[in-house]
């Protein structure tokens, strides 16, 4: 039976089983590569396996395909239990071969052995062994590298010597395991004897058969074994270039390392490393020197391409390291975001320059540490060393940005003390600190003193007049610029975008075009933010047209504001065409948040919660925005259960804090539900004051539920913020006529008369 499930054998079952619908797809087989990953997973497809047995296909002339089919899941699924370890599950399995008469199967009892001996249990597989009826290849290399990998080299050897077949497996094995402890000589001994007998060696047995010659052999041996990787095809494995990259440096035969080492087609971080501690060794400090350059211009490149394990590996193994090499590794740890391990590094930092300075300080600027980064800025002036211009663009960005005046302007006052203020980007910078700050004065008598010949301090001020809501004084000093680049025109346009003036930022667009600026993606967000407020689907599909027609490059931020212009225009198809063109290629939450959004307030609200799930599946953090979205969406279908679960997570699982929009949310939900005790209970536990929107949130649903008590305390509360809040009285009249209390709603418009908040019967707002 056992030859039925020899890989030859295999092969003309493939087409007819992939048409059967298997009972079990979870092992890795030839059918499955999925592995459960834990015991408790296991236990789990353990039961389904076993329940498949008690489950035949029935057609009768698919038996045969049926038990072959079986029997490669039996062995898949002791593969399964040697990887995770599991021996009782193992048993199990074997009980099972045993009770169904799989035991003569020698393919199956060759799983059994390699399950035993790698959950290490070496004497049950040695016995299993023993019973083999017949002897194959696999079933002594099994047991062979189940003794080598033990540390049962003598019972190892005793089973090699036995063999009446050795193949390059079976040497390997054998020649790797004496290597690895420490019988160098018997290793050499027995690839000679391989070579006798005419077995040809793989990369794995040349690269331990050379680390053995290292430990006794000369140049000449290195020499020997050179030729003969060079010969069998063996030389460029990285594993024997290392290695005999190793033998040359240990004979102190630099010149036929470097020549090997310049001719490897790979090198990992152990090369460098042994050539690096070959010069050092010899000492060769201007090759080391020299080498150790090299070696930072790869650790830079591990870091650029993010892969700082890597880096940190080559870092730790650097036996000279330069200030480079130190700053290098610190900008890896900073650029990833580390800052914590990028401290702990600085902190080791032999003779930190001016850039491991700037480096660690621009990490806490990133991440918002202004106050560790300004410490840290004080401590290298008291160190000796000043800033250089990048460190103060950072430093007074980031005061910009939380508003810290007083620093700030210490800065400026240092920037002018180091004549740091004859730069133009510098002038443009400040200019940005005193409009982030909202000192308009400031940043206009900057802008005086600034050069007018740079555009950049221009762009600045008209930012910040827009900034700060002074569009009219944004537009003044726009017109009389002399020049207007890309961001002088985003700039404008945009303030009129925010300011709800789309005809005007629509129409200063299509000039900036006929001017012959080539618009970018911040351009394009704001157009679209136009269209979108003005509702015009044509406009929105002109603008996606134009993006795809001028090659302007779609980021996330462009992304998400194509698909809300299509929503907010109607076309909730087209917006969904954007999204999942572009779902699996952007990196922000912006898009997911616009798709969900556009999805809820359409009404699509069981589609705008799939998607949400689609968003925690990819590991892209939701923010506050996209909470927003997906409780409105269970506001529209009345999901009250799951608007909750949402609510909490937000808080419990995303650390966000709710909004006063959120808090809205939630009481709509459960206003909407009639469970009007538990909304009033959520406003008055709110972290804020309450507004007119949530009371009145409140006072709709007393209304409609008809809650005198609770629709009077809301409209009391609406009362007191805003007296001339006529939809609440009209609420509140209705309320009363619904219970009957026609005096009260009399009251009501009497007080409604005296405000004019209604007009008499009959009365037409049109003359």
């Amino acid at each position: 039976m056992y030859q039925a499930l020899r890989p030859k054998s295999v092969l003309p079952f493939l087409t007819q089983i992939s048409r059967l619908s298997s009972a079990i797809q979870i092992w890795a087989s030839p059918f499955s590569t999925k592995f459960p990953q834990t015991i408790a997973d296991f236990k789990t497809h353990l039961i389904s396996f076993f329940n498949s047995k008690k489950n035949p296909i029935g057609s009768p002339e698919l038996n045969v395909i049926r038990d072959s089919d079986y029997e490669l899941e039996l062995v898949s699924v002791l593969k399964s239990c040697s990887s995770l370890k599991a021996i009782s599950q193992g048993r199990q399995i074997h009980a099972l071969v045993l009770k169904t008469g799989h035991d003569s199967n020698v393919f199956i009892k060759n799983s059994l052995i390699s399950m035993y001996a790698k959950c290490g249990q070496m004497g049950t597989a040695e016995a299993l062994f023993g019973t083999l009826s017949r002897f194959d290849a696999v079933s002594w290399n099994i047991m062979l590298g189940a003794f080598v990998k033990s540390g049962q080299l003598d019972d190892a050897r005793q089973l090699f010597d036995k063999m009446l077949e050795k193949g390059c497996v079976a040497y390997t094995t054998m020649i790797m395991g004496l290597a690895q402890s420490g019988r160098w000589g018997e290793a050499v001994t027995l690839f000679k004897d391989m070579r006798i007998m005419g077995v040809i060696p793989n990369n794995v047995t040349m690269a331990s058969v050379i680390s053995s010659y290292i430990h006794f052999g000369g140049i000449s041996d290195a020499g020997v074994l050179h030729g003969l990787a060079i010969k069998l095809g063996l030389r460029d494995f990285v594993l024997v270039s290392t290695n005999l990259l190793h033998f040359y440096c240990v004979c102190s035969s630099l010149k036929d390392a470097r020549k090997l080492f310049n001719q490897m087609p790979e090198k990992n971080i152990v090369s460098w490393n042994v050539m690096l501690n070959g010069y050092s060794k010899a000492g060769l400090v201007d090759l080391a020197t020299d080498f150790v350059l090299v070696s930072t211009n790869l650790l830079h490149f591990y870091c650029v391409c993010s892969s700082l394990k890597d880096a940190r590996k080559l870092f730790n193994q650097m036996p000279e390291k330069n200030i480079v090499s130190w700053n290098v590794m610190l900008n890896g740890y900073s650029k990833a975001g580390l800052v914590d391990l990028a401290t702990d590094l600085f902190d080791k930092i032999p003779g930190k320059d001016v850039v491991s300075w700037g480096t660690i300080i621009d990490a806490h600027v990133q991440i918002g540490r202004l106050a560790e980064a300004l410490i840290l800025y004080s401590a290298m002036l008291s160190a000796g060393l000043g800033p250089n211009d990048v460190m103060i663009v950072d430093l007074v960005s980031a005061c910009g940005g939380q508003m810290a005046v007083s620093e700030g302007e210490q800065l400026h006052a240092t920037i002018v003390k180091t004549g740091f203020d004859c730069y133009d980007f510098i002038q443009s910078t400040i200019i940005h600190f005193y409009s982030a700050c909202r000192k308009m004065g400031l940043a206009c008598l900057q802008f005086e003193v600034a050069s007018k010949a740079h555009i950049a301090s221009w762009n600045a001020l008209i930012s910040g007049f827009i900034r700060n809501g002074m569009l009219g004084r944004a537009r003044q000093l726009f017109d009389q610029m002399p020049e207007r680049d890309v961001f002088s025109w985003s700039s404008i346009i945009s303030g009129y975008s925010q300011g709800r003036h789309a005809n005007v930022a629509l129409e200063l667009f299509r000039t900036m075009v006929a001017a012959g600026v080539q618009p970018n993606e911040i351009t394009m967000v704001s157009v679209l933010s136009a269209i979108a407020s003005l509702g015009v689907l044509k406009e929105a599909k002109w603008a996606d047209e134009y993006i795809k027609n001028n090659s302007i490059p779609l980021n996330d931020n462009l992304i998400a504001a194509l698909i809300d212009a299509y929503a907010k225009c109607g076309s909730i198809s087209n917006a969904l065409n954007v999204f999942n063109s572009a779902r699996d290629k952007v990196t922000t939450v912006s898009p997911w948040n616009a798709t969900i959004c556009g999805l809820a307030v359409h009404g699509h609200a069981a589609l705008s919660l799939t998607v949400f799930e689609a968003l925690e599946r990819t590991g892209i953090q939701p923010n506050s925005i996209t909470f927003l979205g997906v409780l409105t969406a269970c506001c529209h279908v009345g999901l009250v259960e799951a608007g909750e679960k949402y609510f909490e997570s937000m808080k419990n699982v995303y650390k966000i804090s709710p909004s006063i929009k959120h808090y809205g949310c939630m009481v709509d939900l459960l206003g909407r539900a009639g469970r009007l005790q538990e909304a009033e209970e959520m406003i008055r536990n709110m972290p804020m004051e309450a507004d007119v929107v949530i009371w009145g949130t409140l006072l709709a649903a007393s209304t409609t539920h008809g809650d005198v008590a609770k629709g009077e305390r809301a409209a009391e509360r609406l009362a007191s913020l805003d007296k001339y809040h006529g939809a609440s009285r009209v609420l509140l009249r209705n309320l009363y006529a619904d219970a009957g209390r026609w005096q009260d709603v009399l009251q009501v418009q009497k007080a409604m008369h005296g405000q004019e908040m209604i007009r008499s019967a009959g009365a037409s707002g049109v003359a």
